[in-house]
């Protein structure tokens, strides 16, 4: 196979296997919220946002790094992989070990802590799955870790479809994700060849010299990214935390799409860098705005038209009160949009140690906030923090990434975007009593339609984000 199909392979397998991710964890949280309901289902969301915190806290940047290390030209790829490995083992047995532990000094309730004792072998897994997701980047064969992902997914559908229809109860439910990512984990074990536990020590001090400016901010982020999920159930009660989880599940994916779409992008920003070409690298630049947009706005305005009927659709009739929350939290997209583009871009001319301040301003500003609003209005409070420290970040990392990048964003297209998601999504708003399965292609149809009548994206535009170069080979 040549090197540019593999380019094509790589990028198109990312998509369809994240869609396809995507499509079966809706489906296991459709069955989830149905067969525990909001309180079972707060049990669950605070066990797994506790340990997501920790998992975000130990991440340290493992992947970005490794594949970066793996992909230097004459880079000792065995050395390289093996330490990182061994040091990805050590630090994630570490912090969920300690998790596990720590839970029992937090009032929560017991099924809490029982679950985050089962399910941090899951959290254990996904820290190692890091290492390996960079390994297959590196080697342009991100599709054995897009199938290994499928595979764990069809597993957890499988398992917690089983444990509700044989009503198994709580603890099964949690089993089932475990075993999840223990297969997930497996495949890519097999497909790897086999890593060796190994601590070079030339190789580690290589490995935390680049390391730790990302792995500062990775743990800033996880206070303001990941505090109130931990916060919020020392307050509340836990079928308001299932309500919150489940509203915050929807915002999750819009999340994972924009980093999707910020992944393509990056080489392309790195690569027009690093070569002088100020021209290409803003109009680089410029297409990640409007991409991200394109993506982003469109799914916000249609959560917050349709945030009921939407939230009812996943969840059940019991969850249709976590609808207001779903439409309250939507606004926060609007600081991820900026947030990833301009984050990335920062990344992208080496300026991620200046970002730290950001990071790290925002964490502080963000617990104190959590500690001060969520005792008084509840979850309200954690919502109207979260939306504060979305928007702080990705305007603080506008102004850096514009500062030292000379890069000045056109709003022209994103003005249109909003144009045509404001339509689309006043339509869907007055035909919201239909069944959201026929609203939502109706708002791709509307959405598609508007995006060619206002000329928004040029089929030239969406063939240079995909198509292999020169920059995305080297």
């Amino acid at each position: 196979m040549s090197l540019a199909r593999k380019i094509a392979t790589n990028t198109g397998s990312q998509l369809i296997g994240k869609t396809l991710s995507t499509i079966l964890g809706l489906i296991a949280v459709f069955i989830m919220t149905r067969a525990l309901g909001p309180e079972k289902f707060g049990w669950y969301a605070t066990a797994a946002g506790f340990l997501q915190f920790i998992g975000l806290f130990s991440d340290f940047g493992f992947t970005l790094i490794t594949t970066h290390l793996l992909s230097e030209a004459g880079a000792d790829k065995e050395k390289i992989l093996y330490t990182s490995f061994t040091w990805r083992l050590t630090t994630s047995f570490l912090f969920n070990g300690l998790a596990a532990l720590i839970i029992f000094l937090f009032p929560y309730p017991v099924e809490v802590k029982l679950a985050v004792v089962i399910m941090s072998l899951s959290f254990f897994l996904i820290g190692l799955n890091q290492v390996f997701v960079a390994l297959y980047q590196s080697r342009l064969q991100s599709y054995i870790h897009m199938i290994g992902e499928v595979l764990g997914r069809i597993v957890l559908v499988l398992g917690v479809g089983l444990a509700s229809f044989y009503n198994a109860g709580f603890y099964y439910m949690v089993g089932a994700i475990t075993f999840a990512s223990l297969i997930f984990t497996a495949y890519l074990w097999i497909k790897s060849g086999g890593i060796k536990l190994q601590l070079d020590r030339a190789t580690s001090r290589q490995l935390f010299h680049a390391m730790w400016p990302t792995a500062l901010a990775v743990i800033f982020n996880s206070f303001y990214l990941q505090g109130d999920r931990v916060i919020l159930p020392l307050f509340v009660d836990q079928s308001t935390v299932g309500l919150y989880a489940a509203a915050y599940r929807v915002l999750d994916i819009i999340t994972q799409l924009a980093a999707l779409a910020m992944g393509i992008m990056l080489p392309l920003l790195t690569y027009a860098w690093s070569k002088g070409d100020k021209k290409e690298f803003a109009s680089r630049a410029q297409t990640s705005l409007d991409l991200l947009s394109l993506i982003l706005l469109p799914m916000t305005l249609a959560s917050i038209a349709l945030a009921t009927p939407l939230i009812t659709f996943v969840g059940g009739q019991e969850f249709a009160s976590a609808g207001p929350i779903l439409r309250a939290l939507s606004f926060a997209v609007f600081g991820i949009v900026f947030g990833m583009t301009f984050g990335h871009i920062a990344l992208s001319i080496n300026r991620q140690r200046q970002a730290l301040w950001i990071y790290f301003s925002d964490a502080i500003l963000s617990v104190v906030a959590y500690f001060i609003f969520i005792p008084r209005y509840g979850v309200w409070g954690a919502i109207g923090v979260t939306i504060f420290s979305e928007l702080v970040a990705g305007i603080a990392l506008a102004i850096l990434a514009i500062y030292y990048s000379k890069f000045h964003p056109r709003l022209f297209t994103f003005t249109k975007i909003l144009l045509a998601s404001l339509i689309m999504s006043v339509v869907l708003y007055l035909l919201r009593s239909y069944s959201v399965v026929l609203l939502i292609p109706l708002g791709v149809i509307i959405y598609g339609l508007l995006v060619i009548l206002l000329k928004i994206v040029s089929k030239d535009t969406i063939k240079d984000i995909l198509k292999p170069t020169p920059e995305k080979i080297a």
